[in-house]
């Protein structure tokens, strides 16, 4: 086993013991303990990258049997001059916020008191970056009251439970690991919050394959610099993660907004660990249909060079749909605003709302790939058929990839990528996926896995504009009009029909057989109505 495989292992075994903590304080499977988790997480994440920052600054503290006592004894000037030349992504710790501290006091009265006013002095002292901000302007800050969420009576064991718990582990390792580390670390720290919001599964995770995918397929230059990245719709932000990957961390800012609390709560921490810390000022809570944030210095809707959205698919938004209707929107909701239906009104199709949105806020050369239901991609009128009208006429539309059935865990609903490239020029591309991948069960739902070798399969036909039968085609942007703006291979796939030469013999013969196979099917067929009949009159006496 490699060191990093080791360690993956420990921090998984460390994150389990934190849900056995909140398990044994009756939190298990709680609404309430991926705040626990996810922010002890952090707090001991912040805490060891101070740790590993402070020593790289100061040689000294890291030859020290104990480098919190020996930072404690420096002196406050000392102390400010080496925080002031901390990394803008690293956290500002006093002593007192230091893990190892609580730990020492941890029997002290009201030591769950002191465990909170730890954590949100760490925030407020952190505010200015580590915040998230909300449309309405204010600033949501790092850490809550954690304790407050359990029984008064044991609040002082449950914390002292869990700093015994962090106090005896170490991040400091593996600060030098790269995207995968952290990837895998945020799926398995989140996995069990994922579907509980009522099966949006998609709003605080996406498969990793089709994250990849679209990042791979979005990001084929080496030489990228500066540029912008958004998701309106970001959930806990692995598609940004992907495409901040396939850039590069440093070369890219990321910008998200997305109405879920969670969802920045989440998509913070991803940014945390997966150093997108200079990101975290562009994370917004709010309406992006409704009250998108980001504008730009005109106050118009900011344009982006990237975006990767996964959209809920229905929603319903009738409480404010005519709100929507307005001159400001017209431009941006080109195709239309569905209308509330008479009910069902949570089958409402946000997801052409946010299509509009997106191709409405790139920049003249961006690009976007976008998850939609595959029923999109064939609507014969309204809203849809509008929206693909646009993309082929404006020629922004570089391909669509339909994914195999079950490729999210908890959605039966087909989906299918939507890419879109202003920069295009060539043709489209359009793949059949629907026969790739290994199903697999999931709990109590059937799910689709695509293998490396399958993901990198649809990347390089995509990339390379590969025809290969019955899988992809490459068509014009006429020959999708010709097909009333259909944007499923299938309908361009070649109709083949075989021929085989035959005699005269041999075609009286088959016909003769098919005469007998069709007489005893005949026959077959009265013996049976005859034995219903029967039946009937026997019922009848």
């Amino acid at each position: 086993m490699t060191a990093t495989v080791q360690f993956q292992t420990e921090v998984k075994n460390l994150i389990d013991s934190l849900k056995g903590i909140c398990s044994n304080y009756g939190l298990g499977n709680d609404g309430d303990e991926y705040k626990i988790i996810t922010q002890v997480f952090l707090y001991k994440f912040l805490n060891d990258k101070f740790a590993y920052e402070v020593k790289q600054l100061n040689p000294e503290l890291a030859k020290a049997k104990k480098w919190q006592k020996a930072i404690e004894a420096l002196p406050d000037e000392d102390y400010e001059m080496l925080t002031l030349q901390l990394n803008a992504d690293t956290a500002v710790l006093q002593p007192q916020h230091f893990i190892s501290h609580l730990f020492d006091i941890q029997n002290k009265p009201d030591f769950a008191k002191t465990f909170d006013d730890t954590l949100m002095d760490i925030a407020i002292q952190n505010n200015d970056i580590f915040s998230v901000k909300t449309t309405g302007g204010s600033k949501e800050p790092l850490f809550e009251r954690i304790s407050e969420i359990v029984e008064t009576a044991e609040r002082n064991a449950f914390c002292k439970a869990i700093v015994n718990q962090l106090v005896d582990f170490s991040f400091e390792h593996i600060f030098n690991e790269k995207y995968d580390f952290y990837a895998t670390i945020f799926e398995y720290l989140i996995k069990d919050y994922n579907n509980d919001s009522g099966g949006t599964y998609a709003e605080y995770y996406t498969p990793h394959a089709v994250a990849k995918i679209m990042a791979s397929i979005m990001v084929t230059e080496d030489n990228i610099q500066d540029v912008t990245c958004y998701d309106p719709s970001a959930g806990s932000g692995t598609l940004l993660m992907n495409l901040a990957h396939a850039i590069g961390e440093d070369k890219c800012t990321i910008y998200s907004q997305d109405v879920s609390k969670k969802s920045s709560k989440l998509l913070r921490l991803n940014l945390i660990l997966n150093n997108l810390v200079h990101s975290l000022q562009n994370v917004v809570r709010g309406n992006t249909i409704l009250s998108p944030y980001h504008k730009d210095d005109n106050n118009e809707l900011q344009k982006f060079d990237y975006i990767v959205s996964n959209p809920p698919f229905k929603l319903d938004f009738s409480e404010y749909r005519d709100d929507l209707d307005s001159k400001e929107n017209n431009e941006r909701f080109f195709a239309g605003i569905p209308n509330i239906p008479k009910s069902k009104k949570s089958s409402m199709s946000i997801y052409s709302l946010f299509l509009q949105h997106i191709m409405h806020s790139l920049t003249k050369t961006g690009k976007a790939a976008i998850v939609v239901p595959t029923g999109f991609i064939t609507a014969q009128s309204g809203i849809d058929k509008k929206i693909r009208e646009k993309m082929v006429e404006s020629k922004m539309l570089a391909g669509v990839v339909s994914m195999p059935s079950n490729i999210f865990a908890t959605t039966g609903t087909n989906v299918s990528i939507v890419f879109l490239d202003k920069t295009n020029t060539d043709d489209v591309v359009l793949i059949d996926g629907s026969n790739l991948g290994t199903k697999i069960k999931e709990g109590k739902n059937q799910k689709t896995v695509l293998s490396e070798a399958e993901e990198q399969q649809i990347i390089d036909i995509f990339n390379n504009k590969e025809v290969i039968e019955d899988v992809s085609v490459i068509v014009s942007y006429d020959d999708i009009k010709t097909k009333n703006y259909s944007l499923s291979a299938g309908q361009y796939f070649e109709v083949k029909i075989e021929y085989i030469n035959i005699n005269v013999n041999e075609f009286d013969s088959k016909i003769k057989n098919f005469e007998s196979n069709l007489n005893q099917l005949f026959f077959e067929n009265k013996t049976l109505e005859a034995e219903i009949q029967n039946n009937l009159k026997n019922l009848s006496l």
